[in-house]
């Protein structure tokens, strides 16, 4: 799906650039599955986790991704007049990082179309696409005892409606509570998310 992005990559690194908003767990995940890895394609990849970036300043994930030697930055939109500045501001970061591909993982916001025409954009999703797009999909899919698992698809300016590249159904036990299903949707997340990706890039793990 995104292959052709590789093809121009100077010095085969694809620099990737992660927007969280709260724990931080996805994005801990994709930066010890794939930062300062080589993948193999048409030709070797390293992939490098090049910034992360959140909207919250008191976001958990600030200390997983210091711990992880990423460089991470805190925009908070109600620094910004409006939200069209806010968004440039992202923007302005990811590309002095010289990202070329941006994943969301638990960040609460939409991206404008401003955004999506600089960075190809990928997101995780806990409930079985089309099945409850939005905020709280997990416990409403748990509630409705169908759509429950995990996506992962392409950004689009529609909410959670952008093209599947993956995704896994997981059902819940007989009387599981939420809590322990929560647990193991993110389990999932974050064994699929490095994978779809890899998958979207046409790339095969190497080292």
């Amino acid at each position: 799906m995104f292959e052709n992005l590789l093809e121009n990559l100077p010095a085969s690194l694809l620099r990737l650039g992660i927007l969280f908003s709260g724990q931080g767990s996805n994005m801990q995940a994709l930066i010890e599955s794939l930062h300062q890895r080589t993948f193999l394609g048409k030709k070797p990849i390293i992939i490098e986790v090049a910034l992360c970036l959140t909207n919250k300043s008191k976001a958990p994930g600030i200390a997983r991704a210091q711990k992880l030697g990423v460089p991470c930055v805190v925009l908070e939109p109600a620094n910004y007049a409006q939200t069209s500045d806010f968004e440039r501001a992202l923007i302005e970061h990811l590309s002095l990082a010289r990202c070329h591909l941006v994943l969301l993982a638990g960040y609460m916001r939409l991206v404008s179309p401003l955004f999506l025409e600089h960075f190809p954009t990928l997101n995780i999703h806990p409930s079985m696409l089309p099945h409850f797009k939005g905020k709280d999909a997990l416990r409403a899919s748990f509630e409705a005892k169908e759509g429950t698992g995990v996506s992962v698809h392409v950004v689009t300016p529609q909410l959670d409606s952008g093209p599947i590249i993956a995704q896994q159904a997981l059902n819940p036990k007989p009387q599981e509570s939420l809590e322990s299903f929560t647990q193991r949707i993110h389990a999932l997340e974050h064994q699929l998310y490095p994978k779809a990706l890899l998958q979207a890039l046409g790339l095969e793990r190497f080292t």
